[in-house]
């Protein structure tokens, strides 16, 4: 099963499955066999990437629906 992450509006990213988080440097997050995560989409969060609800005191606001994406660019060369 894949895995699925739902846009909240005015809140955050909700991720669901198998789930394996990376910082910049490539360690991974121990995310102790949680299955379901909230990310961060208000910057605001004291735990970030994940979130702690602070857009909620913060007063984030973003309405999101489901569009089609436009197809990518061709790579240079190929």
């Amino acid at each position: 099963m894949p895995t699925k992450i739902t846009v909240n509006n005015n809140g955050s990213l909700r991720v669901e499955g198998e789930i394996e988080i990376y910082d910049a440097s490539g360690n991974k997050f121990g995310l102790a066999g949680r299955t379901v995560i909230g990310l961060c989409r208000c910057g605001q969060s004291a735990n970030k990437p994940f979130c702690d609800g602070a857009h909620a005191r913060c007063g984030f606001q973003s309405q999101v629906e489901a569009r089609d994406l436009p197809a990518p660019a061709p790579k240079p060369g190929a």
